[in-house]
């Protein structure tokens, strides 16, 4: 992935009506697939009385085909970017991370789902994120590629999200009236 530096992590979101329009702008201008579709699930852990997220961090748990990445992710910089400290390392066995986790006394606190395709045009990222609750374009590299990309995709900066998932799924479920639950997919499609 592009970044700043080695551990920071620029991005915005771009919502998109689905899957193909997504895909046919990027190719349009000019991206090629870097990563073919893959199915991510993800656990946030916290304490159990919430103090990662009172700090606006994050310690997460992503699985993609029996692989594990364990993740950690600070604050945000105000900005019209998201921009914060991303550090990540890649294990075998996601249970027993899981459960290591859960020894030093962090718990699962939400689940969330989605179908990722990566690609690139060789300076930055851009992933197609397929969601129970929407489909997104994330775009990650220097905030200028950013705004460039975006500009060349169509998109404005009113356009710009930078809430995370679980913000977002919180957001949904608010807005149609559901209980808090994980971001799952009802039954999984390949």
């Amino acid at each position: 992935m592009s970044r700043q530096s080695s551990n920071r992590e620029v991005e915005i979101k771009l919502a998109v009506p689905d899957a193909s329009t997504g895909e046919r702008i990027l190719l349009e201008a000019g991206f090629q697939v870097s990563r073919p579709r893959v199915f991510e699930a993800n656990t946030v852990f916290d304490t159990p009385d919430g103090r990662l997220r009172a700090a606006a961090t994050l310690l997460r748990i992503r699985e993609v085909d029996g692989r594990g990445l364990l993740t950690y992710k600070g604050p945000a910089a105000p900005g019209r970017h998201k921009d914060r400290e991303e550090l990540e390392t890649g294990f075998a066995e996601p249970a027993a991370m899981g459960a290591i986790l859960e020894r030093l006394g962090f718990t699962p606190a939400f689940r969330y789902e989605k179908y990722r395709t990566e690609y690139s045009d060789g300076t930055g990222t851009a992933t197609l994120d397929e969601t129970p609750i929407g489909v997104w374009l994330e775009l990650e590299g220097a905030p200028e590629w950013i705004d460039r990309t975006a500009a060349a995709l169509g998109f404005g900066e009113a356009d710009y999200i930078t809430a995370s998932y679980v913000r977002l799924h919180q957001e949904h479920c608010h807005r149609a009236g559901l209980p808090r639950c994980d971001m799952v997919f009802p039954e999984r499609s390949v």
